[in-house]
């Protein structure tokens, strides 16, 4: 088993694994690479029925959970994942949210006992190359349970010495610039939104560019899959070419690597095949 490729995803919660790493665990999956997809925790900060938020009247963190963890198995099935682990953990919201002061929340879980569960899993599936967020999120988003992830994705990786190659998903930053100007000149309406001008990855950190266009409608069916959180998820509200330019490519930066590989990959896999 030890000898088995494998690709460990390791987002915070259910939809995330859709946007910045579908279409390599689609890939990957149909290459006969076993992958494998460990999500945090149940989303339970995520919208309740008729789009209402957390701490508004109707929203029932257990059942939203309910309900997202069940679109994760609908968007697992898409992408063709072969194994999906649950850590549990409770959502801990955006930032400032109530929900940062739950003792059970993700983000306040003892860094040592969350690296623990992960490092178990590394231990069972032995994985060469792990993908996660980095030190911020992801481009910056700085969700605490995306900050999370990273912290324990690389704590699991650096204490069992497994993976060969750990990799950090990116937002190329020119690319989500020409996205949003293509998308205005294309008459979408962007209402007042303006991207923060240090939002994403500085192009010169990205490593590694993915091709996954032939996986483009998994990844949309799979984002479709998580309808609960569909007010959120604006890609699935823009034009067909601007959806096909989003999903089509798969960045990220190389954080480490054990094995001989050039500095610019097409294949996060490069170095480890036979």
């Amino acid at each position: 088993m030890s000898q088995e490729l494998t690709v460990m995803a390791v987002h915070a919660h259910p939809d995330d694994e859709v946007m910045s790493t579908g279409g390599i665990l689609a890939r990957y999956a149909q290459e006969g690479i076993r992958t494998v997809l460990v999500t945090c925790t149940n989303g339970e900060q995520g919208d309740g029925p008729g789009g209402v938020k957390p701490g508004e009247e109707g929203h029932d963190p257990d059942a939203v959970a309910e309900v997202r963890l069940s679109e994760l198995r609908e968007s697992v099935g898409h992408l063709g994942i072969a194994h999906l682990e649950l850590l549990g953990y409770r959502d801990s919201g955006m930032q400032g949210w109530a929900a940062n002061e739950d003792p059970r929340a993700f983000s306040n879980v003892p860094l040592e006992q969350s690296a623990a569960k992960l490092g178990a899993l590394m231990e069972r599936y032995r994985p060469q190359v792990v993908v996660t967020y980095d030190e911020t999120g992801g481009g910056g988003y700085g969700h605490p349970d995306h900050v999370q992830a990273h912290r324990v994705a690389v704590a699991a990786t650096l204490g069992t010495g497994i993976p060969d190659k750990l990799y950090y998903a990116a937002v190329p930053r020119e690319s989500i610039r020409e996205m949003f100007a293509f998308m205005r000149a294309s008459g979408v309406d962007m209402g007042d939104f303006e991207l923060p001008e240090d939002f994403g990855t500085p192009d010169e950190l990205i490593t590694s560019v993915v091709d996954v266009s032939p996986y483009a409608e998994n990844k949309l069916k799979a984002l479709a899959a998580h309808a609960s959180q569909g007010q959120n998820i604006f890609l699935l509200r823009m034009p067909d070419e601007a959806q096909q330019r989003v999903v089509s490519h798969e960045t990220f930066i190389r954080h480490f690597c054990r094995v001989p590989a050039p500095d610019h990959e097409d294949d996060l896999f490069a170095g480890l095949r036979a």
